[in-house]
């Protein structure tokens, strides 16, 4: 994320589908600290029936995230936008350490704060085991 030049509600379709594709990049790198930075400090999540609140705590679950979902591959799609809140919908795939390969497949909502800074995320996720030769994320 450009910290220069951030993109802050009220959003546009186009100013909303940079906001997708820039948290879409940052995901990719499975850099914890760089991905907190898009979150506000009090940041809000529910993640799965994980509860969260603030970029510790953020950064903290990353780091497990990431130890446990292996060359994870994100894909993100905007759905829709109002005001200060995005939908989107996404697909991710990753192997555990046995060489399981999954998709995960979900939905997002975010809610940003006046900065820019998504200070709510809500996000409903679901895993199917696949071959590895079934991936489309690559």
């Amino acid at each position: 994320m450009t910290l220069a030049q951030p993109i802050k509600p009220p959003f546009t379709s186009e100013s909303a589908a940079r906001k997708v594709q820039m948290a879409e990049d940052a995901w990719n790198t499975r850099d914890p600290e760089r991905v907190s930075l898009a979150y506000s400090p009090d940041s809000e999540w529910r993640n799965r029936a994980e509860f969260l609140r603030g970029r510790e705590e953020i950064k903290a679950f990353l780091k497990r995230k990431w130890t446990r979902e292996l060359d994870y591959r994100l894909k993100k799609t905007l759905w829709t936008f109002g005001d200060n809140r995005i939908a989107v919908t996404f697909e991710y795939e990753w192997h555990d350490d046995s060489g399981q390969w999954f998709r995960s497949y979900g939905n997002e909502l975010w809610e940003f704060d006046e900065a820019g800074l998504m200070r709510r995320r809500i996000a409903s996720i679901n895993d199917a085991p696949i071959a590895e030769a079934e991936r489309r994320l690559r």
